[in-house]
């Protein structure tokens, strides 16, 4: 199965950047959806998630905070967080 991937970003985020860098290293696809520009996407994460900061990534319907390269692997691997 293709890993699928939505990160959650904003404009000025060191972690988002890290955390998209380290999916293109795993070569890991995945859209990106910057909540600075489209602030209802962000209106609905905190509401899917509870969780206001970034980078949220979901990952094969595994939610990660932050940047979280064990998490990655962990949501590779079918385990919960």
């Amino acid at each position: 199965m293709t890993p699928q991937a939505t990160v959650y970003v904003s404009s000025t985020c060191p972690y988002c950047t890290m955390m998209t860098n380290y999916l293109d290293e795993q070569k890991i696809p995945y859209e990106t959806v910057n909540v600075s520009v489209d602030q209802e996407a962000g209106k609905r994460l905190v509401k899917t998630t509870g969780q206001m900061g970034v980078p949220q990534t979901k990952l094969n319907d595994v939610w990660i905070l932050g940047f979280d390269p064990e998490g990655v692997q962990k949501a590779l691997r079918g385990e919960a967080q």
